[in-house]
């Protein structure tokens, strides 16, 4: 005779194992799916909600331009999304863009025509200047908030004395063609926007060294333990975020066909801000590539469609604050609830 050890369970029903899957379709499945999509359907309302206030905001025009808007800030928020998966933070992008826009003006004054040279010049700053906020990081073990915050005052002075305290104008036509041809249709900072954000996402789901990342921002000690060189990866993360940032600096002044030694003040917060709204924890080791993406081309599309309606620009900033806050509020809200 076989003698049940279950525990008992009320008459006509059966004992739920703890932790069994939300059954699908149910109530806690759809709150759940809700709470993780939170931030595509803000994205369809607000796409809605624009397009219904204004017919020019769905034409095609209106469409590049908030992807040409968006492309320069996608460059360093890529870069951002790494640094903040590794628990850290980049405070410096903005002063590197306006090193390497200052820079890359000045060597295509010096020499025009070589537009390979200028745009090699701003990378090579970018990346240096990555690589010392990653030299501090990794082996000095400097906060990442103070090294990159020395970072970002120090470039913004290198700024001014590369243009000896004005911008650098009388560039050629070809430091335009830089940012300004179209490729198959989109401008060539669209299509690295694409380019990144598709590479990136691939890398950081389907490689070793996206698993290291993630690793080093779950649990950097563990991480070791395991095998992971954690100060290697912290290097390669600023500066892949410097270099990507000096990428960023070169188009934006060759749009502009100058090079304004305060260019980038203040776009490290936007870059913060859509790797935040895009999911990503301030914590390390939670967020993607895609959910950067949308956070960034949820803040395009708002400045873009708030511009149209004419919403004077000091709204403009309590609508962002109000949606940053709001993301890391359901956020944290959805991690307790999983926990």
């Amino acid at each position: 005779m076989t003698v049940s050890t279950s525990p008992p369970t009320a008459q006509g029903t059966s004992a739920t194992p703890v932790g069994a899957p939300t059954r699908r379709f149910g109530r806690d499945w759809i709150v759940e799916q809700l709470i993780r999509r939170a931030m595509l359907i803000v994205m369809l309302l607000v796409i809605a909600f624009f397009s219904y206030r204004s017919l020019r905001f769905s034409s095609v025009d209106n469409v590049q331009t908030i992807l040409i808007a968006a492309a320069p800030f996608a460059l360093i928020a890529l870069g951002q999304t790494l640094v903040i998966l590794t628990g850290g933070i980049d405070l410096s992008v903005g002063s590197v863009i306006a090193v390497a826009a200052m820079t890359s003006a000045a060597v295509a004054k010096a020499n025009p025509g070589q537009v390979w040279l200028t745009v090699l010049s701003a990378l090579v700053v970018g990346a240096l200047a990555g690589a010392v906020n990653g030299f501090l990081v990794s082996r000095i073990d400097v906060p990442p908030f103070i090294a990159t915050l020395g970072m970002l005052t120090a470039g913004s002075g290198i700024a001014y004395v590369i243009g000896g305290g004005a911008p650098i104008n009388g560039l050629g036509a070809e430091f335009g063609s830089i940012a300004n041809t179209k490729v198959l249709g989109l401008q060539i900072p669209v299509i690295l926007m694409i380019v990144g954000i598709i590479g990136l996402g691939i890398i950081m789901r389907r490689t070793a060294y996206g698993m290291r990342v993630y690793a080093v921002g779950g649990n950097r000690l563990a991480a070791e333990i395991a095998g992971v060189n954690a100060r290697r990866v912290l290097f390669s993360a600023y500066t892949i975020s410097g270099l990507l940032a000096g990428l960023s600096g070169v188009m934006l002044a060759s749009r502009v066909i100058s090079g304004p030694p305060n260019l980038g003040q203040g776009y490290e917060l936007d870059a913060i801000a859509a790797v935040v709204i895009g999911g990503a924890s301030l914590m390390g080791g939670r967020g993607t590539v895609w959910g950067t993406a949308l956070g960034l081309l949820l803040i395009q599309t708002l400045n873009n469609g708030l511009d149209i309606l004419l919403v004077p620009s000091y709204w403009q900033s309590v609508i962002k604050g109000v949606l940053i806050v709001a993301a890391v509020a359901v956020d944290v809200w959805s991690a307790k609830r999983r926990t």
